[in-house]
């Protein structure tokens, strides 16, 4: 009587597999995976059938016709003959560009206002007070048309604004010399990069002998000798190997040659380091904020001075809270680039518009914007995440 009850209660193996938490875990993944897959496929397969409808062919073969547009700012060789495909790699490079520019400066002006507002000076720390609410309070667009409009009331070309016989400003651009690479120029790269290596293997050499015996090394001074020093070196033994190309203006008052920086990309390069700079001051300011007073207070009275305890023991320690918001400013700063369009730099977005109403395949066109700003976004973050990871304080 006892066995025929024990066999009754005993589950099959559905049931089993079912009443075991880790296995209905996996199965109910399962199922939310598949429908999630059956969905995507409805969705692909009834666009497909929409595309094909309207006449339009799905797929990227479309990147080999010819654009026949031209485009005013380019990094590398483009025409109106050229494909579909490059031009949206020069608006890429457009954009890399301009988001390239904006970080560097921005994170200057950042670093540089927030320690300025930590200041004692009254009027300086109000001043940049002033900056820093005002420009973070405005939308980045509203900047971007304003830095733009300066710059068109600018001079005419024939009434350039210039300096000597070489650079000039107008409310075309700035046009300055453009430098021509002849033989032996490699030379000189080689040693840019030699000095970039021997300053990086110096600096871990110095860390190594101050850790064992105290001793201090100047690597800055070292790092200097060997980046700019060692070129120059180079550049001379090996015949000056660089020529410029200077603009000139012609009997009718238009420029030849040189180098031409639009002012879409000059407005929205201010634009977007002045934006990202005020944040960023903001996280700097909060980054030595979080260091204890005391600290500054000790090395103070082991006699260092207030550069040396900036850069030893308030920045190493201020560095762990500002970089992690810091990379989402640079994030942030690439993704506003494609703002761009309001007036009409030619980054991927703008060139890419172009192409999709020229083409109309929408959504391959949008698919390229988003594997271009995830595929930076991902290597901006990564790049970060390491530097964040390399400049951690080790707690023994």
């Amino acid at each position: 009587m006892t066995q025929t009850t024990a066999t009754a209660a005993d589950p099959t193996g559905i049931t089993r597999l079912w009443r075991d938490e880790y296995a209905r875990g996996i199965i109910l993944q399962l199922a939310l995976a598949l429908g999630l897959l059956l969905f995507i496929a409805f969705i692909v397969s009834n666009t497909i059938a929409n595309l094909q409808s309207a006449g339009l062919a799905a797929g990227y073969g479309f990147l080999d016709d010819t654009a026949s547009f031209d485009i005013n700012q380019r990094l590398i060789a483009y025409a109106s003959t050229s494909t579909y495909g490059r031009a949206i790699v020069v608006g890429g490079l457009n954009t890399i560009l301009v988001a390239a520019l904006g970080i560097i400066t921005a994170t200057i002006i950042g670093f540089t206002a927030g320690v300025l507002r930590l200041s004692n000076n009254f009027l300086i720390s109000r001043l940049v007070a002033v900056y820093v609410e005002f420009t973070r309070n405005v939308p980045v667009l509203l900047q971007i048309i304003f830095w733009w409009v300066i710059l068109l009331a600018l001079p005419k070309v024939r009434d350039s604004l210039h300096i000597g016989d070489s650079l000039f400003l107008n409310n075309s651009g700035i046009s300055a010399p453009a430098p021509v690479f002849l033989d032996g120029w490699g030379f000189v790269l080689i040693a840019i990069a030699a000095g970039l290596i021997g300053t990086f293997a110096v600096a871990r050499w110095a860390r190594a002998r101050q850790e064992a015996t105290g001793q201090t090394f100047p690597v800055g001074a070292a790092g200097l000798a060997l980046i700019f020093g060692l070129p120059v070196i180079v550049f001379f033994g090996a015949g000056q190997p660089l020529d410029w190309n200077v603009p000139v203006a012609n009997r009718f008052g238009r420029l030849r040659g040189g180098l031409t920086i639009t002012p879409e990309l000059v407005a929205l390069w201010l634009a977007l380091a002045t934006y990202t700079g005020a944040f960023i001051s903001e996280i700097v300011r909060a980054g030595i904020l979080s260091v204890s007073r005391g600290q500054t207070e000790a090395a103070f009275a082991l006699g260092l001075r207030p550069g040396l305890t900036t850069r030893k023991i308030i920045l190493p320690q201020a560095l762990r809270v500002i970089i992690p918001p810091l990379t989402s400013q640079y994030l942030n700063l690439t993704k506003n680039s494609s703002l761009a369009v309001a007036i009409g730099y030619q980054d991927i977005v703008s060139i890419g518009d172009t192409v999709l109403n020229q083409s109309g395949q929408a959504l391959e066109v949008i698919s390229i914007f988003m594997a271009f700003y995830l595929t930076i976004s991902l290597l901006t973050s990564a790049f970060m995440n390491w530097y964040n990871k390399h400049i951690a304080l080790v707690e023994r």
